[in-house]
């Protein structure tokens, strides 16, 4: 089976995507998803989060959920908001904001070579939101939030998607968060054939964002497959949807943290034991790092740069060298008793999109002791880190800008 291979995707019908795209449907809670629907009665909202059509109380994970969003796309089909391509096609994707800018291909990517570890992971799931990615392709009979994907950039497979989106794009819209989504359809089978063939040579490919669904993915495959006693591995749901960036292009921003206590320690014997442990100096302006060892820390009103020293940075290990496993293990374990991030509840993460003024107002407001900036995860690292099959710790990448949900979605 091909890496990737081209789908007859569904997608807004002329004119209606500006009405239908919404953005990813875990970058909000239930109150703003609510808020985003008012007056939108085609958002992809109702399909991603149709917890929105039902009363606040009901449990997001009810069976009653997953037959709503059902319900929603039958209805979206049924009125022509939503349209199937007759033919399969890949779908060139830009997103822009500001000077960035980074063009990429929709596409079916391959179960199996996710998982015979061709497609590369670097997270771990969690269970519950998981199993909440199975249920939700099951009731739809189709993935409808893409896996953002990375390929090492190849010149070719750069130049053929740039080509494609050298004419009219079919979807041009600028959404509340001034990015711009633009999408080419590709049905042209010469080059259909050439872009599956350029992505075949490819080593691998890694994910960015979207483990829960591409695990979720790869479960329904699995299932659907043993249930179906003519199984050939080339139904639609040994593939899963995603969207293909070469890694030259993607934005990863700083992933900061906040505690809630410095454990029973004064402001002073804080600093003066991380003093052990770090060049700490204060200084008048926030600091954003800009090197590997190097962090900002916002602590009573003032913030410190704290820099370790080269001997301490274990370059030769992919998830040691990280500056938030650096953190952690200098510091937020040794003198925060923060062991596990993922369960512990004194420490939260502030995505780098909010700015370093967000840091500062949940340190004043009294709920936080002290906030830590770091510096971004290069895409070089995560790579890196998934070729050596190993796993990073956890909300290590905020990737910007977001995809959108509902502008092309993959029917099972």
């Amino acid at each position: 089976m091909p890496l990737i291979r081209a789908f007859p995707g569904l997608r807004p019908a002329a004119g209606r995507a500006d009405e239908v795209a919404a953005p990813p449907y875990d970058v909000m809670n239930d109150a703003e998803a609510r808020e985003m629907v008012k007056g939108k009665p085609w958002s992809f909202l109702h399909i991603s989060r149709s917890e929105v059509d039902l009363p606040p109380t009901i449990d997001p994970y009810s069976s009653v959920v997953y037959a709503k969003a059902a319900e929603n796309l039958a209805t979206m089909r049924h009125e022509g908001v939503l349209v199937q391509d007759s033919s399969d096609c890949y779908y060139v994707y830009r997103l822009s904001i500001g000077e960035h800018s980074q063009l990429g291909v929709v596409a079916a990517a391959s179960v199996a070579a996710y998982d015979s570890d061709r497609i590369k992971r670097h997270e771990l799931t969690r269970p519950t939101k998981e199993q909440d990615r199975v249920n939700q392709i099951d009731a739809l009979n189709a993935q409808t939030g893409p896996v953002y994907l990375v390929y090492p950039s190849d010149e070719r497979i750069d130049d053929l998607l740039a080509g494609v989106a050298e004419g009219e794009p079919t979807i041009d819209i600028t959404a509340a968060d001034s990015v711009r989504h633009q999408i080419w359809v590709l049905s042209d089978k010469t080059r259909i054939t050439a872009l599956t063939m350029l992505f075949d040579a490819l080593p691998a490919l890694y994910v960015a964002d979207g483990h829960h669904r591409s695990a979720a993915a790869s479960r329904v495959a699995a299932a659907r497959a043993a249930a179906n006693p003519h199984h050939t591995g080339d139904e639609p749901y040994n593939y899963f949807l995603s969207v293909i960036f070469p890694h030259q292009q993607t934005r990863i921003l700083d992933y900061n943290r906040v505690v809630k206590d410095l454990k029973g320690l004064t402001s002073d014997q804080f600093l003066e034991t991380v003093g052990e442990r770090f060049k700490v100096e204060m200084t008048s302006e926030p600091v954003k790092p800009s090197e590997t060892g190097q962090f900002g820390m916002y602590l009573n009103g003032c913030w410190y740069r704290l820099t370790l020293g080269a001997k301490q940075i274990p370059v030769s290990d992919p998830v040691a060298s990280l500056d938030v496993s650096l953190l952690a293990n200098e510091l937020l374990e040794p003198i925060l008793g923060i062991a596990d991030q993922r369960t512990d509840s004194r420490i939260d993460f502030v995505g780098g999109i909010r700015g370093l003024k967000a840091l500062m107002e949940r340190v004043d407001s009294g709920e936080w002791a002290v906030a830590f900036s770091l510096l971004p995860t290069s895409m070089g690292a995560l790579m890196a880190v998934a070729d050596a099959g190993k796993i990073m710790p956890p909300k290590s990448t905020w990737f910007e800008p977001k995809l959108a949900d509902g502008l092309v979605s993959h029917l099972l």
